[in-house]
């Protein structure tokens, strides 16, 4: 069996699995389209002062893509890998003619067509429902989002080489993605907090993802996000290396 046959296969395999853990998956395709849906009905999609007369949903919906970045970067990927190295799977794994690269490759890979799922779900409910409107360049909102996702997907196979048990995986990532959450503009627009903890949520990682998804919505020069552009391409590039280099099998 060629590495390619057995990446199709293991792609198949792994989309199964995700596809029966009902927590993950809600989390990753239907927890942020039902918070636009939810926030949608209570204040609805008027233009708001404190967006410069944007209006509101059409602000929200780019940085709600984070949430479905950030909770499988932070929580699914770690409590998932943690899980099948706790079970024996991985160890399994590595006892076939498979190569790791290869099962690495393909779990990669399904995370990220899941992401992507999850934050094209989102989308079409906010256009759909509440006819919301994009104005940027969709070749670049893509790239965008690639590379966001990217990053936290590397971050998550790190937290998965440093964690030992699926119980403290699943603290650590709360413990992550929720400081984030508040700090990101996500749930607190950024331009109402204080001007130092702006300073300092700046260089939170799930921040650069909402505030560059958001630029790029408004269709924004890219020259105005090298920073956001420059922290999680750092993320991507240093999360990796760390995470091939501590990763475990067993």
């Amino acid at each position: 069996m060629t590495q390619i046959t057995a990446a199709r296969k293991l792609i198949w395999v792994q989309t199964k699995m995700s596809l029966r853990e009902p927590l993950g998956l809600f989390f990753t395709l239907l927890f942020a389209p039902l918070l636009l849906l939810m926030i949608g009905a209570i204040f609805g999609n008027d233009p708001v002062p404190e967006f410069g007369g944007q209006r509101h949903l059409d602000m929200r919906t780019p940085t709600y893509a984070a949430i479905v970045i950030g909770v499988v970067g932070l929580i699914g990927i770690p409590v998932e890998t943690v899980g099948r190295r706790e079970m024996g799977a991985l160890r399994r794994f590595r006892a076939t003619p498979l190569r790791p690269l290869t099962y690495i490759a393909a779990d990669v890979f399904v995370n990220f067509i899941m992401v992507m799922l999850g934050i094209l779900l989102l989308f079409l409910v906010a256009r759909l429902v509440f006819q919301v409107q994009f104005s940027g360049n969709i070749i670049l909102l893509l790239a965008g989002i690639c590379l966001s996702t990217l990053a936290f997907l590397a971050l998550g196979y790190l937290l998965a080489s440093l964690i030992p048990t699926v119980s403290a995986a699943t603290v650590v990532g709360n413990v992550l993605i929720i400081p984030m959450l508040f700090l990101s503009g996500i749930t607190v627009p950024l331009e109402l907090m204080p001007e130092a903890v702006q300073n300092i949520a700046r260089f939170s990682p799930l921040t650069c993802v909402a505030t560059l998804l958001r630029g790029l919505w408004f269709d924004e020069p890219v020259s105005a996000y090298l920073f956001e552009i420059a922290i999680l391409g750092g993320v991507l590039i240093g999360a990796t290396l760390l995470a091939a280099w501590r990763f475990r099998w067993e």
